[in-house]
């Protein structure tokens, strides 16, 4: 397996800490509003990663997390007169529906940042004990000098960020690029702390988090979108270097954005897409292809013409696989595990490149024609067929994809002769009334 580990900005060869484990957490969602299309693609992009790893006969453990304290949340509460946990639940829960229609694996855990505040303050402490961290009037910040190689993971001029960071500087920090751990204040929800009253800054939960699902120790993979790089994973970071003296992760996987025909979604073009609104019209299948289709490293972009293209391609997967179920269902063939290792090796191949989808792809398309190609020739035997069914379904398996097999009854398979006797009897109608009837129940 090939990774890009964005701290070494090259792909290397991936090396878990222990042997056949893989610990990965995720940076999951601040939980004020439904997840866009965009929020999506993390989703699928780790959810194939994860298959990928255990395809290979890793155990992988996968966590992400819940960020159920936030400003915009308090915000959301504010507006509604509701309490902030009821903001926080009602999107939790649809973010968790959103995950189980895009078909994603159920994660080992999912943590919160109200489940964690004890040991996120107590953290906190421990880096103002050990003067990593300094305290001014009721709020904490992460002191940056402390760390040698601060910017070094998202590849970031110093320099620059100084610049940029004092154009609104706060005298109460010791350099600009100081972050807040602790934030004093009174609105909304707030937790008691040795420095008063408070919430804790965004860059700090996770390390805690990760820490409390995996121990404190080094994990193999830390992921998330493209826009976490910095600040966020370079503070997360500079913590866990400056408190502990190792890495929080040895390899930092992040996907690219996904923008709506060329433009990045915003509020004010009006092209904001949600994607329970996405699965809910497109399918689940139609919807882990667009956000897997391009490599996970380059910018998603969603239009009418990529959709229906989308659409196309699952469609011949899903026509090839129905027809095949049927023959052999008509046969009585019983298919084992056996399948076409090879195609399914050329898919492998790919994935295990860096997850390289688009050839990937490709195979799976292969696959497809080899698969048609069977069911069309006369000396092809039910056996070829089933070995390339179950190489087929391997792959869609790894993809995420589900396309339910198809187990003919009884009075299906005398329907089915009916057909095919009225067709050599040059029974036209009586054989269109019988296609008719086998198409709405979805055979054909």
């Amino acid at each position: 397996m090939q990774l890009f580990n964005t701290k070494s900005n090259q792909i290397e060869p991936f090396r878990p800490i222990k042997a056949n484990e893989v610990s990965m957490y995720v940076c999951g969602p601040t939980v004020y509003n439904h997840a866009h299309i965009g929020n999506a693609r993390p989703i699928v992009v780790f959810d194939i990663l994860r298959r990928v790893l255990e395809e290979l006969g890793y155990k992988v453990t996968h966590v992400s997390n819940y960020t159920d304290v936030d400003d915009k949340i308090i915000r959301k509460a504010i507006e509604e007169r509701v309490d902030e946990k009821v903001v926080a639940s009602r999107y939790i829960t649809a973010y968790e529906d959103v995950r189980h229609r895009l078909n994603a694996r159920s994660l080992s855990s999912t943590p919160q940042v109200t489940e964690t505040m004890r040991e996120i303050i107590a953290f906190i402490d421990e880096l103002v004990q050990h003067r990593i961290a300094y305290v001014v009037d009721g709020n904490v910040y992460f002191s940056v000098d402390k760390v040698d190689d601060y910017g070094s993971l998202s590849h970031q001029n110093l320099e620059h960020l100084q610049i940029g960071a004092r154009i609104e500087e706060n005298l109460e920090k010791e350099n600009p690029l100081d972050f807040v751990l602790w934030k004093k204040t009174e609105e909304g929800i707030v937790f008691d702390s040795p420095w008063g009253a408070g919430r804790p800054g965004w860059h700090t939960e996770c390390v805690v988090m990760i820490q409390n699902a995996f121990g404190h120790q080094t994990i193999d993979i830390h992921g998330g979108g493209q826009d976490l790089k910095f600040p966020h994973h370079e503070n997360e970071c500079a913590q866990c270097k400056g408190l502990y003296h190792r890495e929080l992760a040895n390899y930092w996987v992040h996907n690219a954005m996904l923008n709506i025909d060329g433009e990045k979604m915003s509020k004010s073009l009006g092209n904001v897409w949600w994607a329970k609104d996405v699965v809910e019209k497109l399918g689940s299948n139609v919807t882990r292809w667009l956000l897997f289709a391009p490599h996970y490293r380059m910018t998603a972009n969603l239009s009418d013409e990529v959709i229906a293209q989308a659409q196309g391609e699952v469609l011949k997967i899903e026509l090839a696989l129905k027809q095949a179920y049927v023959r052999l269902s008509l046969h009585e063939y019983v298919m084992d595990d056996q399948y076409e290792r090879s195609e399914y090796a050329h898919f492998m191949a790919a994935m295990e490149d860096d997850l390289n989808t688009p050839n990937a792809i490709s195979a799976l398309a292969e696959a497809v024609k080899s698969l048609n190609l069977a069911l069309r020739q006369k000396q092809g035997t039910d056996e070829d067929v089933s070995l390339k069914v179950r190489a087929i379904e391997r792959m869609n398996r790894v993809l995420g994809l589900e396309f339910l097999p198809i187990e003919l009854q009884m009075e299906d398979r005398v329907l089915f002769r009916e057909w095919e006797s009225a067709k050599s009897m040059k029974d036209y109608g009586r054989a269109d009334q019988l296609r008719n009837a086998l198409v709405q129940k979805g055979y054909l």
